[in-house]
């Protein structure tokens, strides 16, 4: 597994596994794979299965990356202490390693001023955002003590959204992908460069995507409850694309979303 650091100080591990859908058994799988970070959110209605999960595994608290999200719902109704507190009893812990505005619904400063608090009293290791565009960021920038240390945006060889990952990372934010592998949009895993590459290498198409994205310096968590594709998408760190072959990645960029725009969302 190969880490990064946040901009204060902790390690998080850049492959992890996404909690969105998963049940108890496979976050287990997971965690006796070796994935040490787990994705996963309020919205997601699993945070009861995700902690089973963790528990079942054995593997001790602090050897696990923990993040999930704050609700728009929540954001709207200034309900940020409540809805975190709900999301430790739901996942059984003591605290969460990173803690995300999951939207950037109206009342997101307020929210987040919330959450720096949390954060300070110790119950988060690390606050981030998700889905927020360069405005919403300096729009926080305005109000904010504790800077964001992750942005968790849509990014795949279909959307790369390259110029908001690099503003971030200017910034001094990690950059984190969700739906890395473009989920059904455009049928990334079956785009005809993507399989020459993996022919060209000897590998999937999903580890070819994965590894471009570990080296555009993304965290990444790709969903997967079989135990071989979630074995074959950790078995990505004993290769590296040339920058040719990251070239023929990049040309695939279409700068057309898959999800909402954060900009313009109505849930």
């Amino acid at each position: 597994m190969e880490y990064l650091v946040l901009n204060n100080g902790v390690k998080i591990p850049q492959l992890g596994i996404g909690g969105f859908g998963q049940g108890a058994d496979a976050i287990t799988d997971a965690l006796h794979m070796g994935y040490r970070l787990i994705d996963t959110a309020a919205q997601y209605g699993n945070e009861e299965q995700v902690g089973e999960g963790i528990r079942a595994s054995g593997i001790p608290r602090s050897e696990i990356f923990l993040t999930t999200k704050l609700w728009t719902d929540d954001i709207r109704r200034g309900r940020t202490c409540q809805a975190f507190f709900e999301s430790l009893d739901r996942l059984h812990v003591k605290y969460v390693d990173l803690y995300l505005i999951h939207w950037p619904a109206k009342g997101f400063v307020e929210a987040w001023l919330e959450m720096e608090r949390l954060y300070k009293e110790g119950y988060i290791r690390a606050i981030g955002v998700s889905n927020c565009h360069r405005v919403h960021l300096e729009q926080l920038e305005s109000f904010a003590s504790v800077r964001p240390v992750v942005n968790q945006i849509e990014s795949h060889p279909a959307f790369q959204n390259q110029e908001l990952v690099d503003w971030c990372m200017d910034k001094g934010m990690q950059m984190e992908a969700w739906c890395p592998l473009g989920g059904t949009y455009g049928h990334v895993l079956e785009n005809q460069e993507i399989c020459r590459l993996a022919e060209e290498r000897g590998k999937t198409p999903a580890q070819i995507v994965l590894r471009w994205h570990m080296q555009r310096g993304m965290i990444t968590f790709p969903k997967s409850s079989h135990k071989e594709r979630m074995e074959s998408n950790l078995d990505i760190f004993s290769f590296m694309l040339t920058e040719e072959e990251m070239e023929r990645i990049h040309a695939l960029d279409t700068g057309h979303r898959m999800g909402a725009d954060p900009e313009h969302f109505d849930f």
